[in-house]
């Protein structure tokens, strides 16, 4: 109970120097409870919405996948006749079957051809209003489509595009496109997670999604009462031969579950491991900020221990009070964890996905996970502390302010420091000098870990050396001042080194993702300069293959020299070692696709492989199924026939465009593939004629102004496009960052903070000897920017390094040109600077307030 009532006491006597190590609990926590809350609350609006839109069984084509989106090669997705609708109702159980038609490859758009597609990556779909999708959608305004004339559109597209009644949409498929006017507006009765969603009649949704009469997607099937979805599945299965997939609204609504699955795991275990970095980075702001108090409480713990309190008291105190912090800190964030989420929620409502906070999911293990993570963190933390405080002798604190240091412990940190940063260079050797990339990975995460934990033990050894450059370059200018800012800095190099770490953690994986990302876009680019002869590529930035009729006014475009089209389906292959491989890709081009990319060759000519017949395969698949020049391999085409083509040439397996691609002609595929089952283009190439390039991309553009699914870049755009893709990642990347970079100035912030209180007789003395407040508030700043510079070149050093190294193995894979982002790395040492600046602000400002007389008389 006595230590119990000390540490309360202690606690609350040091709320103000607690509060920042608080906020460090507090934000890594409520990151953790926030994710949980955010992906849990996706699941359960996923969970309702599919569950409310699955029929009791649905019947589809075996073609088609299990959430029934699969879209053929020809664009269009599978079908079934209308004699299915018939079968399935005369199975017993059955009270009402309703054949549907729905696309979700289709591109929708206004009169002024803007795209009416969500931005959030959420699908759109095209489908017929039927009985099913009544359940789910309740008719706001107009009527539901009743002829080819009209269409009827969902409220939250309307609102975001600002449709009303009678505007006119065209709705763009592998078929081709269709307009329509808007007859009817529909709500969701469940939450709409982000998709566009337009209704048309059912005939019309043949002709216009299908291009055929009489045929369906889907059959929704009702069960009769008392007859259950299993056996109402067995008896539709039973009357239709097992000829078509069948799915009860179970399973249907887990089909689509786990085709989101893998997205929420990414996001939601990405999301908990930058968490996981801020705890980290917390971890060195609490052992910072108890050693502080630790030591500044020396006299008092000498006197305790003096009165007869044990070390496993004063031990037990110390961990007490961080157990305070803890809970106090760990239950603001569970609580800010929610408004967290919340928050989350409503900025993916900005970019589309709507989600409802009706919805918003709360399990009891979210708060204990919080609560548990923040309670231990905080403890474990604080136990390195709190044993140094066990140790003191009564007499040692009460002849010394301070605690005393350890030199044992310091030779100790150096040989562990030193052993574990060479483990971690010599892991990171193995990892360049990897000859296959799996290898290398392994050895490049140990050396990560390694150097990373090696660099946080040396700090304190390395801030001697470092400070005093940073200080010879930096602070001298500044004179006296700048030389007390850096001694104040090298006083204590545990304290320094610690809270230089918390900002390395952080700035190291900038670097490193920084230098990871421009060697891609610069290898990308390279590779595109070198191989990439075309001068126009058209494709669609949603995945959409290339319809006839854009094929066909690419091809009438003035100024092109020629266009090639660019097809790829699968096969089942049959090799020369006798093996057969199952739903393997080959792809069908042109022949003028030798010239757009000049794959280079390792045996025969690629040309060649656009004769009749005939075939490329690449180096590593050749040389593990015995393949030569002059190989037959039989290909059973899907959809088609089986054909024996000849292997002309033999691909390099070292390219990053078309990896492990082969080759047939066009041609010849349509000799074995009926001209109905043909594969549509997955993107086309054009080249201009010489000295005609800018004029044919501004006619190739017009040319395809009706087909806004589909993008014309030249290299230059195509450049650009890969840049912005890999740019928008890593701000996404540097934007989660951010929290355990916040989490590191909270611990500048603290460091400063308690290091004035530490030395408040010190400053009043010099305030008494003739420093100014202005001088003294520059002092600290000093010391603040010596501090997080420190923490800069570490980090930033070792960044360098582990993306140098990433470049090494991504060599492996054909991104070979290293490219160091001199400019980001300049920017964010600089920006280090003003960090170190911001964060002194506060403690600067409480210095030069103190009081000259109170300051000196201060024990």
């Amino acid at each position: 109970m006595t230590v119990l009532k000390t540490s309360m006491r202690n606690f609350f006597a040091h709320k103000g120097r607690m509060a920042l190590s608080a906020v460090a609990v507090l934000l890594s926590v409520a990151f953790v409870c926030g994710t949980l809350v955010f992906t849990d609350t996706m699941n359960t609006t996923f969970d309702k919405l599919f569950a409310a839109t699955s029929s009791d069984v649905t019947v589809s084509s075996k073609e088609a996948s299990d959430t029934g989106e699969t879209t053929a090669d020809n664009g269009k997705p599978p079908v079934m006749p209308a004699s299915v609708v018939d079968k399935v109702r005369g199975a017993q159980g059955v009270k009402s079957a309703e054949g549907t038609v729905f696309s979700t490859s289709v591109t929708v758009v206004d009169a002024d051809k803007d795209n009416l597609s969500p931005s959030s990556g959420a699908p759109t779909i095209v489908g017929s209003w039927n009985s099913n999708d009544a359940r789910t959608m309740a008719i706001s305004s107009g009527t539901a489509p009743k002829g080819s004339d009209q269409v009827m559109v969902d409220a939250d597209t309307v609102d975001k595009h600002d449709l009303q009644l009678g505007d006119e949409i065209s709705l763009i498929s592998a078929v081709g496109t269709h307009t329509a006017k808007i007859s009817g507006i529909a709500d969701f009765e469940v939450t709409n997670p982000g998709a566009a969603i337009f209704y048309l009649d059912t005939k019309t949704a043949q002709q216009a999604l299908v291009g055929e009469p009489d045929v369906y997607t889907n059959v929704n099937v009702t069960a009769a009462s008392g007859v259950t979805d299993a056996q109402l599945k067995k008896n539709v299965l039973a009357e239709t031969g097992g000829d078509y997939k069948v799915m009860t609204a179970k399973e249907t609504a887990d089909a689509n579950q786990d085709d989101v699955a893998e997205f929420m795991n990414v996001m939601k275990y990405a999301m908990l491991g930058f968490a996981g970095i801020a705890f980290l980075v917390g971890i060195f702001l609490i052992i910072n900020t108890f050693s502080m108090l630790v030591a500044q409480r020396t006299r008092e713990i000498g006197l305790m221990r003096a009165i007869g309190s044990s070390r496993k008291q004063v031990n037990r105190s110390v961990l007490v009070e961080a157990l305070l912090l803890g809970v106090v800190g760990s239950l603001l964030g569970v609580g800010a964890g929610v408004g967290l989420a919340v928050g989350l929620m409503k900025l993916m409502g900005t970019m589309g996905m709507e989600l409802s906070t009706s919805d918003l999911t709360i399990g009891w293990t979210t708060p204990a996970i919080g609560l548990v993570l923040g309670v231990v963190v905080t403890v474990l933390a604080a136990y390195l502390p709190a044993r140094r405080a066990g140790k003191v002798s009564p007499m040692a604190a009460l002849r010394d302010a301070g605690a005393p240091a350890d030199a044992k412990a310091g030779v100790v940190r150096a040989v562990l420091g030193t052993l574990l940063t060479a483990g971690g260079g010599y892991a990171l050797y193995l990892a360049a000098s990897a000859d296959k990339a799996k290898d290398g990975s392994l050895w490049l995460g140990l050396g990560v870990v390694l150097s990373l934990i090696g660099f946080v033990v040396i700090g304190p050894l390395l801030a001697g050396g470092v400070v005093r450059v940073l200080g010879a370059l930096i602070l001298r200018m500044f004179g006296p001042v700048g030389r007390m800012a850096e001694r104040n800095a090298l006083r204590n190099p545990r304290r320094t080194g610690a809270t230089g770490a918390a900002l390395m953690i952080g700035l190291a994986l900038v670097a490193c993702l920084s230098v990871v990302g421009s060697s891609m876009v610069a290898s990308a680019t390279d590779q595109l300069d070198k191989t990439v002869g075309t001068d126009f590529i058209i494709q669609s930035d949603r995945g959409q293959l290339v319809t006839p009729e854009a094929v066909k006014a690419a091809k009438s475009t003035p100024g092109l020299d020629h266009v090639t089209q660019y097809k790829i389906t699968e096969a089942d292959y049959t090799t020369p070692d006798g093996k057969t491989l199952k739903d393997t890709d080959i792809t069908a081009a042109d022949p003028t696709y030798a010239q757009d990319l000049r794959t280079k060759t390792v045996a025969g000519n690629l040309a060649d492989a656009y004769k009749p017949d005939s075939m490329s395969v690449h180096e590593k698949f050749a040389e593990e199924h015995d393949i030569q020049l002059g190989s037959k391999i039989k290909v059973d085409f899907k959809d088609g026939a089986t054909a024996e083509l000849t292997v002309r040439a033999i691909t390099s397996s070292d390219v990053v465009i078309d990896a492990g691609s082969k080759y047939m002609s066009i041609a010849t595929l349509a000799k074995y593939v009926p001209a109905d089952k043909m594969p549509l283009d997955q993107l086309i190439f054009a080249s201009a004629k010489e000295g005609q390039q800018d004029a044919a991309y501004k006619s190739l553009k017009s040319a395809l102004h009706d087909y806004p699914q589909y993008t014309v870049r030249d290299q230059t755009d195509y450049k650009e496009a890969l840049k912005d893709q890999i740019g928008q990642l890593l701000n996404m990347i540097y934007g989660l960052l951010a929290l355990a970079i916040i989490v590191a100035i909270l611990g500048v912030v603290n460091t400063l903070a308690l290091s004035v209180v530490e030395r408040t007789r010190e400053i009043g003395l010099m305030r008494a000897i003739g420093l100014s407040r202005r001088q003294l508030r520059r002092m600290i700043r000093m010391e603040s920017v010596v501090i997080a510079l420190f923490g800069a070149l570490l980090g930033l050093g070792l960044g360098m390094g582990w993306g140098a190294t990433a470049q090494k193995l991504l060599a492996l894979e054909g991104l070979k040109v290293l490219e160091i982002p001199w400019v980001t790395i300049g920017g964010v040492f600089i920006g280090s600077a003003f960090v170190g600046l911001f964060a002194a602000l506060i403690p600067a400002f409480r210095a030069g307030r103190m009081n000259v007389l109170n300051a000196i008389a201060t024990e």
